[in-house]
């Protein structure tokens, strides 16, 4: 379990095995460097709030007082709040308007026939990959591709490589554990679903630092908008790969920094085209 520390003026990151008061606090002070204490210390969270050893636990298997609280700290509940209100009724049916004007390839019309599937092909047997409101999120990356990287050519990366550095896919009784075992390089945050199917989603973690954070939303917009969050909060990059479609929607979506970013010409004009 990765958690933020700040001891003074230093903030870092500590990793901890069990989530214990005393187990936390020799983990704290030994990456500062510093003997460790474990009687008569306070520890508050990100409010001032003071964390006892018999909450401590609930605390941080809660990620609606960590990561959200975090967020809300730094931006307000106003900017916090607009993602889950703007995406369903501003964004998700113009990006999926735009997105039928480009060219035909298959990876897009799968996305396109999962975000908004026709009436007469709706069955509870059919697979048709994610649900609807992450195909749209998805669909980003075709509309909004990425920009060069080293010797890559912009807009040359698929849909499939964009996917798998924004969401992952485990089917219902898959150890989470031998996933995180896997990872063999630290990387940007992702998310981790765990379901039956694709469009039938149990619970989704944010993955981060080979560390599982379990998401407090079931629901796919929910749960992307704690792992976009989560870049702020944990203070992480964006993924190269992604950077223009998080760009679009941290200035568009939550109107963060507008003006005071470098933003891609690409995320500007299709904002111009969404919001005009």
């Amino acid at each position: 379990m990765l958690l933020k520390v700040k001891l003074g003026d230093c903030q870092k990151f500590v990793r901890i095995l069990e989530p214990t008061l005393s187990e936390f606090l020799i983990a704290a002070f030994a990456k500062f460097g510093v003997p460790p204490v474990t009687e008569g210390v306070k520890v508050v969270d990100s409010s001032g709030t003071e964390l006892d050893e018999d909450v401590f636990e609930d605390i941080l298997k809660d990620p609606s007082t960590g990561v959200e609280q975090d967020f809300v700290l730094m931006f307000g509940e106003g900017v916090s709040d607009k993602f889950l209100e703007r995406w369903p009724g501003t964004f998700k049916k113009k990006i999926i308007q735009q997105c039928r004007k480009l060219p035909n390839i298959g990876e897009l019309e799968e996305l396109l026939l999962a975000a908004d599937p026709p009436l007469d092909r709706i069955d509870v047997e059919d697979d048709l990959g994610w649900d609807s409101d992450l195909s749209s999120v998805l669909l980003l990356s075709h509309l909004i591709p990425p920009s060069a990287q080293g010797r890559k050519r912009p807009g040359k990366v698929s849909a499939s490589q964009a996917e798998k550095h924004l969401v992952i896919f485990k089917k219902t009784g898959t150890s989470i554990q031998e996933h995180i075992d896997t990872i063999t390089t630290s990387a940007q945050p992702y998310l981790l679903a765990v379901g039956v199917r694709k469009d039938a989603v149990h619970q989704f973690f944010i993955i981060l630092d080979r560390s599982a954070i379990p998401c407090r939303s079931t629901s796919s917009l929910g749960a992307f908008d704690e792992l976009f969050k989560a870049h702020f909060v944990f203070g992480t990059s964006y993924n190269s790969m992604l950077h223009n479609m998080y760009m679009f929607i941290q200035t568009t979506v939550y109107n963060i920094d507008v003006g005071k970013v470098k933003e891609s010409p690409r995320v500007a004009e299709v904002r111009a085209r969404l919001l005009n």
